[in-house]
């Protein structure tokens, strides 16, 4: 596993490592990288080979989906069904730390969705993701950074003590420090007329439910 240190304040070493970052997804590799939320294990949301590792270091059963992350709402259209409505609420909650369930489009790998047809999608309010989505033309998983069913790891320390563990592991780590917000994101699904909320996160349910007054 190589090992690189997230520098905001050394523009040199920080345009490097998204070169680097954006160069491992390309070639389909598996990184750990922070979010607004939880560190995460991303890899080319297109390239099934690479999406089958995640599962197998994440020991994941294949039946439990994984989610995205687009680096625009454009790029979201591409691989969801996204109707006017729908985007009208997307620009409102849009970056930040929602994952919104929408229905796929057939360019998405079955593995990905584990044979559904849906797939969770989010845009992060966070510099390096936002900078790396840009170097690439493709979405990235989302899913986070720890064994499967266990409890979510916040210090460096703790991702490489566990997968160093296990026979398999993620091919780069981008080292930002301990994250500091425990909680995963917020999840809607906007599959139906009426917004539901799947899972409360960093964002709360009163917050979204202000949200949703606009549009329901």
């Amino acid at each position: 596993m190589e090992l690189l240190s997230l520098d905001l304040n050394n523009k040199e070493k920080y345009d490097d490592l998204i070169s680097k970052a954006a160069f491992s997804l390309k070639s389909g590799k598996v990184l750990v990288y922070p979010t607004d939320t939880l560190y995460g294990l991303g890899a080319n949301a297109f390239d099934a080979k690479a999406i089958l590792n995640i599962f197998k270091i994440k020991r994941q059963d294949r039946s439990k989906p994984i989610s995205i992350i687009a680096r625009d709402i454009p790029m979201a259209k591409k691989i969801a069904c996204i109707d006017s409505r729908v985007e009208k609420i997307l620009k409102n909650i849009w970056p930040g730390p929602i994952t919104i369930i929408l229905r796929k489009k057939d360019i998405i790998p079955h593995i990905l969705t584990a044979n559904g047809e849906t797939i969770g999608v989010r845009i992060p309010a966070f510099k390096f993701v936002n900078d790396l989505m840009s170097s690439i033309d493709f979405p990235i998983t989302a899913t986070s950074a720890n064994i499967s069913g266990e409890k979510n790891l916040l210090a460096p320390k703790d991702i490489l003590s566990k997968f160093f563990q296990g026979e398999n592991c993620p091919d780069v780590f981008i080292d930002a420090g301990k994250i500091r917000n425990p909680e995963p994101s917020t999840i809607i699904d906007l599959t139906t007329q009426t917004p539901k909320i799947v899972r409360i996160g960093v964002v709360g349910k009163e917050k979204m439910l202000d949200i949703f007054k606009k549009f329901i």
